[in-house]
């Protein structure tokens, strides 16, 4: 017996001692470890990477932008059914654990000891603790080392942090694949809802990703995927936080992802999206857009945005068709499956045509195939739709009396067609223009841009012509020279010579502009001048009041920051962008105020607060809590007044001329008041039309991206209006007329529109617009005209015209 109590005794000592020697040795590795651990308590300040989102004018999502696909959500915004599938797939035992969970160390040493010398990745025994502990201040590394770390950091953290901090952590950086961070992310890629649409099974599958995403991949690893979420159902069973049928309700539904797409998320806005990426780049940096989530506001309309699109691909169109057909994009097989052959050819997919296949042609029509859609997992469908191209459908490509179709089509060609909306099997054969162009629709009030079509197709050219491309603008600059007129002692009845002009320049040839025409009218007054776009009467105003003054007026409207002093740049022969012009007319159009042209109204940081506001006038009086019996609130504006306000409205009573009389009468048609300019610059390279209404300013152009003549009859008013007017018959069809405002001051008087004298009884006459002290003259003079002896005389309209068929001519 006092045997057995020395051994016993022995036994315990020699415990004690090995558990002190243990202890020590373990409050070594312990301390060890714990010198460079990282600092945890950054995690209290924790911002990661949120992606920015884009929205449109009226709310609807327009782009978003990261590297890591992350939307932070606090913990109470994350629904329960969420939480509750990530604690029973991950971490059944989190809200009792202190950072380590015994029972699971058990089981992956069990599990690890059974695999030992299989080459098997040891099974983890990680909490969730554990996880954000790994994911945010350690590596992936498979090590002791990392493994003691990550447990000595997850009982430091849980004693420092709730339960919820730690799984808010979690849920928003967990890598849930196809780029995604975070629950809430995740819920709108794989499913394209918010997580509070989430069902069980939905949610159940997010919760089954963290093991390995790519491991139970939706589409490649279907079934995995389906076995890795029904399993986590059971154990939400299991776990009681769903009963065993809403357990077996949700194992019965199918795996539905619908992957949201990654570009722009409204059809045609593609360029829009990109310039507001560019702008939020340069102003906030990389680091900002693609991880600072910010949520911006911008100004995109998208009924109109869909409208300008179809605007300038039917004006392209048009001019490209009106040439001839040019070729098939290529050629393919169409013996047995033509089409899984035709869905590889590549296509556009901002544009409103499809791809098809000719099957069978002859001189009446071609039997086509249609490119065939894809599925959600990008398989291509079984369904193979097919259609037919009328000889009317492809007219404007047959060339001859006796021609028929299948003198264009040759079966295997591959082409463009769109659907004819009234006849659901016919289509329209057409092809991709070689012109381009852009469209931009402002609101002159504001600068907000409502609209942007950068070119024929985003997929084939990312160039955005609206804001990058540097172009002549032609004879849609002449309003800015007559502005400068019209602010210096010219009114719209001024009378100038229309005849040969010469200048005589050192060293070079004289320049001798001419109109398009080619011929000279004689003397002709303002009104005249600008509606018919009489070259040589511009290059006399400007040589009147000094090119230095049209520079100055140029830079004022925000048209060409610095206009070369001579006068071929009175013509339009400086560069500009079709934004740029869109602003410069919005100053017409709102009397006068400088506006700066913006795509952004508001940012947002990932806080709400709101760092950038494109609105900068004063509200005086909206921050009133209540009325009692306070003025209305009223907006100060400060925006720099740009032209005198009668200014502005006589030139657009100008460019109501030229619509209503002159070059750009292909908008009479839509019967209300519009106001524009059209433009054409030398051999036909550009063709532009600038016009607006009291509350929408359209600018476009069309032309060769490198410049070449586009054809004798290219002008603006043949190609560039139409687009215009295809847009606001459309944009404008359930507004009523609204006339343009006129300032006070402005008197309007009645005048002979060919002498610009004051309109006698019975003559034809038209309300011209006078400001203050000035008035149309009651005889007719000539200014600069001499007799034989050099004495100035007057002569009348009659004989004036005679004397200018000769000669240089002069102001009147």
């Amino acid at each position: 017996m006092r045997l057995l109590l020395r051994f016993l005794g022995f036994l315990f000592a020699l415990g004690t001692i090995v558990f002190v020697i243990g202890g020590a040795v373990a409050g070594y590795f312990v301390w060890k470890f714990s010198q460079d651990l990282p600092e945890y308590s950054q995690l209290q300040n924790y911002e990661p990477p949120v992606m920015t989102r884009i929205h449109a004018a009226d709310g609807a999502l327009l782009a978003e932008y990261a590297k890591e696909r992350r939307l932070y959500l606090p913990i109470q915004n994350i629904p329960k059914r969420v939480i509750d599938a990530f604690i029973s797939a991950e971490d059944k035992n989190f809200y009792s654990h202190g950072g380590i969970d015994v029972t699971g160390i058990a089981r992956a040493a069990f599990a690890y000891l059974q695999n030992y010398g299989s080459g098997r990745r040891p099974q983890g025994a990680s909490t969730i603790t554990q996880q954000v502990a790994k994911n945010f201040l350690l590596t992936n590394e498979v090590s002791l080392d990392r493994k003691v770390k990550e447990a000595l950091l997850a009982l430091r953290m849980e004693r420092a942090y709730s339960k919820d901090k730690i799984l808010e952590l979690y849920l928003n950086e967990i890598y849930l694949g196809i780029g995604s961070y975070g629950v809430a992310a995740a819920s709108l890629l794989y499913f394209d809802k918010s997580v509070s649409e989430l069902t069980v099974a939905e949610a159940a599958y997010l919760a089954a990703l963290p093991k390995g995403p790519n491991n139970y991949h939706p589409f490649r690893r279907h079934e995995a995927a389906i076995e890795r979420r029904n399993w986590v159902i059971d154990r939400m069973a299991e776990n009681g936080y769903i009963t065993q049928k809403e357990a077996d309700d949700a194992k019965a539904t199918d795996l539905a992802v619908t992957v949201r797409p990654t570009g722009a998320h409204i059809f045609s806005a593609e360029y829009f999206a990109e310039e507001v990426r560019r702008e939020i780049y340069e102003r906030y940096g990389e680091d900002k857009l693609y991880g600072g989530g910010l949520s911006v506001r911008t100004t995109l309309n998208p009924k109109l945005q869909l409208i300008a699109k179809k605007a300038l691909i039917d004006g392209l169109t048009r001019y490209d068709e009106a040439r001839g057909w040019h070729g098939v994009v290529t050629r393919i097989d169409t013996e047995g499956d033509w089409g899984a052959r035709l869905a590889d050819v590549r296509t556009f997919t901002d544009i409103p045509w499809r791809l098809a296949v000719v099957l069978e042609s002859d001189a009446k029509s071609a039997r086509i195939g249609l490119q065939p859609q894809r599925d959600r997992t990008g398989s291509i469908a079984k369904q193979r739709d097919v259609g037919l191209i009328t000889a009317d459908g492809a007219k404007w490509a047959i060339s001859g009396k006796k021609a028929g179709v299948d003198s264009v089509l040759k079966p295997g060609d591959v082409v463009y067609v769109e659907a004819i909306d009234d006849k659901p099997d016919q289509w329209r054969l057409r092809q991709q223009p070689k012109i381009e162009g852009a469209l931009v629709a402002m609101d002159p009030w504001t600068g907000r841009v409502l609209a942007m079509a950068g070119g024929f197709s985003f997929d084939e050219s990312q160039f955005n012509r609206a804001t990058q491309a540097m172009r002549q603008p032609g004879s849609s600059f002449k309003p800015f020279v007559y502005a400068a007129a019209l602010d210096n002692g010219y009114t719209p009845s001024s009378v100038i010579m229309d005849a040969p002009f010469e200048l005589n320049q050192a060293g070079q040839p004289v320049w001798r502009p001419e109109n398009y025409s080619g011929k000279f009218y004689g003397p002709q007054t303002l009104r005249f001048g600008i509606e018919q776009s009489r070259n040589v009467m511009t290059v006399r105003l400007a040589n009147d009041l000094g090119m230095p003054t049209i520079a100055e007026y140029a830079k004022r409207f925000g048209v060409v920051d610095n206009l070369l002093p001579v006068l071929s740049m009175s013509l339009g022969a400086g560069e500009t962008t079709v934004l740029r012009m869109a602003g410069g007319y919005s100053e017409f159009a709102n009397g006068g105020k400088k506006i700066k042209p913006t795509l952004i109204d508001r940012i947002q940081d990932r806080y709400g607060k709101t760092i950038y506001r494109h609105d900068e006038r004063e509200c005086r009086g909206c921050d009133a809590q209540s009325w009692q019996h306070q003025p209305e609130p009223t907006l100060i504006d400060r925006r720099e007044q740009v032209l005198d306000p009668m200014t502005a409205y006589q030139v657009t009573s100008l460019l109501e001329g030229v619509v209503q009389r002159g070059t750009g009468t292909a908008l009479k048609v839509l019967g209300k008041p519009i106001a524009g300019k059209t433009g054409t610059t030398n051999e036909e390279k550009d063709a532009w039309f600038v016009g607006y209404t009291p509350d929408i300013v359209v600018a476009v152009y069309l032309g060769f991206d490198t410049p070449k003549p586009m054809g004798r009859g290219s002008t603006g008013g043949h190609l560039a209006a139409p687009v215009v007017r295809d847009f606001l018959q459309a944009a404008l069809a359930d507004r009523p007329a609204v006339p343009f405002r006129v300032p006070p001051g402005i008197k309007l008087i009645r005048i002979n529109p060919k002498s610009g004298l004051r309109a006698g009884s019975g003559d034809k006459s038209i309300l011209e617009a006078f400001k203050p002290g000035t008035a149309p003259p009651d005889s007719y003079s000539v200014i600069g005209a001499t007799d034989a002896a050099g004495n100035p005389v007057g002569v009348s309209p009659e004989a004036d015209r005679a004397l200018g068929n000769s000669g240089t001519g002069g102001l009147y």
